[in-house]
């Protein structure tokens, strides 16, 4: 079964209620605000439960957000990530649960740096393609993958980001996860740890119908970039202390 308590489920389960809820109106944001506390709760949630539930959200947001969806400019993306998962999977092969430590918190940091870069690239192939394969190579080892590819829709309106980067996230999850299977990270286990965190996505996706246009995402960015900081350092000196 799970060796996570009781009061782990329900921990992760808001955290992913939280993390489902800004990405249904933000377009991103359940790797960057639910990945690091889901990390600081048990690692075992990391990375396959949470891509798992990941496409279950996109899904649901492509449904809610098709009308805005250009799939011409998002196709880049999706061949990027292509790229991206093929060296994630060789990097996950090879890689030993306290390199994944050291892996996670380095990635994470990433993460945190290039959002708070201040860099501003257009929307155009060969950023879509770049930004697709280090999306894809982020969120198949750490499950955070927003922010290369939200750099490159910052200017864009909200529906087109929505419908776009859903778009992409379903298809990198889905790279994703065939890259999980081949390097033995994902099996019966995170299966069912997937199944016992939905409720909280579910519930965030509702939420978030209702929160779409009354949060204001530039309030709550720096409280998600120092939760995902404070987790990053934590995985880092985690793993740094194992070797």
């Amino acid at each position: 079964m799970t060796d996570l308590s009781l009061l782990q489920l329900i921990l992760a389960n808001l955290a992913l209620m939280a993390g489902a809820c800004l990405q249904g109106v933000a377009g991103y944001g359940i790797g960057t605000l639910a990945a690091p506390l889901l990390f600081l709760i048990s690692p075992t949630l990391l990375p396959a439960p949470l891509i798992l539930n990941s496409v279950v959200l996109v899904i649901l947001m492509l449904v809610r957000n098709r009308q805005s969806l250009e799939f011409r400019q998002v196709r880049f993306a999706i061949g990027g990530g292509v790229v991206g998962a093929v060296f994630a999977g060789l990097t996950l092969y090879w890689m030993s649960p306290k390199g994944f430590e050291l892996a996670f918190g380095i990635l994470i940091l990433i993460g945190v740096g290039l959002s708070l870069g201040g860099l501003r690239p257009q929307l155009n192939a060969r950023n879509s393609t770049l930004a697709g394969v280090a999306s894809t190579y982020m969120g198949t080892i750490t499950a955070v993958g927003g922010p290369p590819i939200a750099m490159i829709y910052q200017d864009q309106k909200g529906p087109l980001v929505r419908a776009n980067m859903s778009a992409f996230f379903l298809a990198a999850s889905l790279l994703s996860i065939s890259a999980l299977l081949a390097s033995d990270y994902l099996g019966r286990n995170e299966l069912i740890l997937m199944g016992l965190t939905l409720p909280g996505v579910l519930v965030g996706f509702w939420l978030s119908g209702r929160l779409v246009n009354r949060l204001g995402l530039d309030r709550i960015r720096p409280f998600i970039l120092g939760i995902a900081a404070i987790a990053g350092v934590a995985a880092l000196t985690r793993g740094l202390m194992s070797l």
